[in-house]
């Protein structure tokens, strides 16, 4: 929400003397609505003056005003949900999104797969089939169903969006399954595999329901992508003139962003990269801070929207200024400083490296470590001591550590009375939260306990066996850590996504605290901290992306067992895919993703493997207390602290001085953007920061109407689109696609 980060208050904590007209006019940006003084008061749309309920019942007065808008109070109890249209429908574009999400994990940017194409696509298929099918049923007996069971309803379309938006993911079983192909040579059989990604996901289910009444119930929360999503539902679903007009603009903008992406991704890669500081010098120094590829990329533009994505529509603006100051510090000050000075021992371990090494700076043989019964090979170890890291990777860790304590300090601070109050309200009366939604909702027939039950002891019996016969290589004991962190971090991190749509990272945290548990004894093969990671961090973004679509679900009067059901069979369906594609990358870019070939337009580099296997050894094999025995990472533990301290001072300086914006400082999404590596990609936060400031301050603020009606649906039609690569020639130069030939790549520049 653009004027509440999570730092701050909640709404219904604000207090207002204004009138109930008042109050719909100067109403926060978090929901796409605009402050009085921002706009004249005759440019205002109808709809921010739009009435839907009695302000002076309770019930309706409780919720955000965004919320109020957005939303219908109305409802149809015998609307069909889960149709053969929805199953259908949610299968291509799951195993779609699946397929092209699970590549990004290869590669240095994601490949675009927008959750609102979704949204779009779907309704258009949905109607088509509504029209074009016959009213007859076909089957036999208990699987008959109707081939046509009616008009193409808003909750057969959200389910369809729900099980896209929970299954077209990444499964972080890659986690574990690409360094065990890639770098080990044994893959694990196919069926464990696929058993045991379905087992992480769905144990992620039974800690949303725990943090259910917190983040879904509590009426003041607002999921930023459920916000967007039904604004833009509100305005497609019409049959009017408009709707008509925003459709011709989403398959035209389809178009012709599918044709401007053969520019910088097959003909012209040149336009990916716009180093600016590269074409009016050639000075090694300017070339190094110009190059948005390998270089610190400053006032760097890419036009790849690969590379750019959708995040600036919905991080609220307070968010994307945290973002962009963790990029100009890290990647616009810190790395030249390491770069161009080679402090921080930077003349030996290159700062935009993340290969480990020697002391002497060569490379760090990680092979001969690890003897055959995965222990360390002590008398090697002491013979050539810790693997150095790259400073750049040395403060991607400590400002680990400040995101993930950060994120506990800040929400007890500011969060923690009133999830005590929803907590002792829930234990007293059954129900914490009593508005006009949570009534609705409550006339369907809610989840049964046993079916969370039954997916977390089918996970938990998966897990358990994998673990006991040596498939995950870590000991049983750190299954259940993994499994009771994982749980714990539900509600604190979930606030910071409610209120932002920042979803927090907690693999480094995780690794840290993996190799200190494990001197209690079991292996110390560096598989094993990363399955503990896919425990203990997949169950808390598979939360992450339940509380998402329940939210939505709430929103649309979804039943509760629908939502449940529908994201169930998300998962059943991308996670084969997921895997099928793992095996795909890893067979065709295996060469790529050990560093044997490398890819020209720094896409293919496979850096997050790299990065696991690298963090694993570092973590797990040899271990924290040997690691931070040396100097040179001593003052990594020390970011711990500092996410304890800064968020106190920045509470303290809110209540001594509200208006002077310290609750718009964010520890954790600062610190957490801090852990980006910038060695590949580093245009990225200029460009986002540019688009979002134009759309937050010029287009949301002062052409809200053009903004809701038309951006969006332009900006979803550019998420879609992704193509391929072309031979060598001036716009894509073999050596550097953009033109910037500093002493790093042994090339003088190709007139």
């Amino acid at each position: 929400m653009d004027d509440v980060p999570y730092t701050g208050p909640l709404p219904h904590e604000k207090s207002s003397e204004k009138s109930s007209l008042d109050e719909k006019v100067d109403v926060a940006e978090a929901g796409g609505e605009l402050h009085k003084q921002d706009r004249p008061l005759d440019e205002f749309d109808d709809h921010v003056l739009d009435i839907k309920g009695d302000d002076a019942d309770p019930a309706y007065s409780v919720l955000p005003q965004i919320v109020r808008e957005l939303c219908d109070f109305e409802d149809d109890l015998d609307m069909p949900v889960l149709t053969w249209r929805f199953y259908v429908l949610s299968a291509i574009f799951t195993a779609l999104g699946a397929w092209l999400t699970q590549m990004g994990f290869f590669r240095t940017t994601y490949i675009p797969y927008s959750i609102y194409f979704v949204q779009i696509a779907s309704l258009y298929f949905g109607r088509l089939l509504a029209a074009s099918l016959p009213e007859k049923e076909v089957g036999f007996g208990r699987f008959k169903f109707q081939l046509n069971p009616g008009p193409f309803n808003v909750k057969e379309h959200v389910a369809i969006v729900l099980a896209a938006n929970t299954g077209a993911t990444n499964n972080l079983g890659d986690y574990v399954l690409a360094p065990l192909a890639v770098f080990y040579d044994a893959p694990m059989n196919g069926w464990l595999a696929i058993l045991f990604m379905w087992a992480a996901v769905f144990m992620g289910f039974s800690f949303a329901s725990f943090a259910r009444i917190f983040l879904i119930e509590n009426p003041t929360t607002i999921l930023q992508q459920a916000a967007v999503f039904k604004a833009m539902r509100g305005s497609l679903a019409e049959k009017s003139k408009t709707s008509s007009k925003q459709m011709n603009i989403f398959w035209y903008g389809i178009l012709a962003l599918f044709c401007w992406q053969f520019l910088p991704e097959y003909v012209f890669p040149f336009l990916s990269s716009l180093a600016l500081l590269c074409w009016f010098s050639r000075n090694p120094t300017a070339q190094f801070l110009g190059s948005g590829l390998g270089g610190a990329g400053v006032l760097n533009i890419t036009l790849d929207w690969s590379n750019i994505g959708s995040q600036f529509i919905y991080y609220p603006y307070w968010a994307q200024v945290n973002i962009f100051a963790a990029g100009i510090i890290g990647a616009w000050i810190l790395i030249p400083i390491a770069h161009l000075t080679g402090v921080w021992e930077s003349d030996k371990y290159a700062v935009q490296s993340q290969s480990l090494r020697l002391r002497n700076g060569s490379t760090y043989p990680t092979a001969q470590l690890l003897l055959p019964d995965y222990t360390l090979n002590e008398t090697y170890f002491n013979e050539i001591g810790p693997p150095m890291m790259s400073a750049q990777l040395r403060w991607n860790y400590f400002f680990s550590y400040v995101a993930y304590v950060g994120s506990f300090v800040g929400c007890a601070l500011f969060h923690g009375p009133t999830i005590w109050r929803t907590f002792q309200a829930q234990r007293k009366s059954g129900n914490a939260h009593n508005d006009m939604l949570t009534q609705m909702i409550r006339k369907y027939p809610v989840v049964p306990l046993w079916w969370n039950l039954a997916l977390f002891f089918f996970s938990l019996i998966v897990l358990v066996v994998l673990t006991a016969k040596g498939v995950l290589y870590m000991p049983i004991y750190m299954l259940f850590i993994g499994i009771a962190i994982g749980a714990l971090i539900v509600v604190p991190m979930g606030y910071i996504y409610a209120v932002s749509g920042y979803g927090m990272q907690v693999g480094y945290f995780n690794e840290l605290f993996y190799g200190y548990a494990i001197n209690a004894g079991g292996s110390r093969h560096p598989i094993g901290a990363l399955s503990y990671r896919v425990i203990s961090g997949q169950c808390w973004y598979e939360a992450q992306s339940m509380l998402s679509d329940m939210k939505l679900g709430h929103y649309y009067h979804v039943p509760p067992r629908a939502v449940m059901l529908a994201q169930i069979w998300g998962i059943l369906v991308g996670v084969p895919v997921n895997y099928a594609t793992i095996l795909w990358v890893c067979a065709t870019k295996g060469k790529i993703l050990t560093g044997e070939e490398s890819d020209p337009n720094h896409q293919w580099t496979g850096q997050t493997v790299i990065s696991l296997n690298n963090q694993s050894i570092s973590f797990a094999l040899i271990g924290p207390k040997k690691l931070f025995n040396d100097p040179i990472y001593s003052p990594m533990l020390y970011g711990f602290l500092v996410g304890a301290i800064v968020p106190c001072l920045l509470y303290v300086g809110h209540r001594l001085r509200p208006k002077w914006g310290f609750n718009r400082v964010s520890v954790p999404i600062f610190a957490d953007k801090f852990e980006y590596f910038y060695g590949n990609i580093s245009n990225t936060f200029f460009t986002l920061f540019l688009l979002g400031t134009v759309n937050h301050l010029y287009f949301k603020r002062y052409r809200y109407n053009f903004w809701k009606n038309n951006m969006l649906i332009l900006f979803i039609a550019f998420s879609a689109v992704k193509t391929i690569s072309m031979p060598a020639w001036w716009g894509n130069n073999a050596d550097s696609v953009e033109r910037c030939f500093y002493p790093s790549t042994g090339k003088l520049p190709v007139t």
